[in-house]
């Protein structure tokens, strides 16, 4: 087992080095931080081959290494939920994943851990946005809605092509 353990560790920092890649490479940014990019998809496919935990400790270690390179910072707190909080709960998706079943069910169990992995992310990005960044928001308009609509907008098609691009990479990886 000592290999099987060495090559998660392996690829967990493989996947923190390329989500940092990744993240250079993006298709917009935001005025005040986030930006629609693949950096997840790394962290994503760790939770979906590996498991929650290892998910949660790559996406953990992510966030901290965003820190070198692109951080927007107002608040320690805000930090912890942008950065390190937001990444490792993409992990999540390691927790409801069945494998060693049918393809089909792959799918579906690896779509539905996505979506709840893109969900804790957005959820701490949006309390983030409420608590330090509401007064971006319009004169008049709740700013649960404009954190909503602001870090939905980058978070949403961000999952939407991560997904996209994991349905091939499943048997490239041989994730079951």
């Amino acid at each position: 087992m000592p290999n099987k353990r060495v090559r998660m560790m392996t690829e967990m920092g493989l996947a923190v080095a390329l989500s940092v890649v990744l993240n250079f490479f993006r298709l917009w940014k935001m005025p005040q931080g986030g930006s629609v990019s693949l950096e997840m998809m790394p962290i994503l496919i760790i939770a979906l081959r590996w498991g929650g935990f290892p998910g949660m400790l790559t996406g953990f270690i992510y966030g901290l290494a965003q820190l070198m390179f692109d951080a927007y910072i107002v608040h320690p707190v805000q930090l912890l939920l942008d950065y390190p909080v937001a990444y490792m709960l993409l992990g999540l998706a390691g927790f409801i994943v069945i494998k060693n079943r049918s393809q089909r069910l792959f799918y579906c169990t690896a779509f539905a851990g996505v979506l709840i992995g893109g969900l804790g992310r957005f959820l701490s990005h949006l309390l983030s946005g409420v608590i330090f960044f509401g007064h971006y928001a319009p004169e008049g308009q709740n700013v649960w809605l404009y954190s909503t609509i602001y870090n939905g907008s980058f978070i949403l098609p961000s999952l939407i092509v991560s997904f996209i691009i994991i349905i091939p990479l499943y048997k490239a990886l041989d994730m079951n």
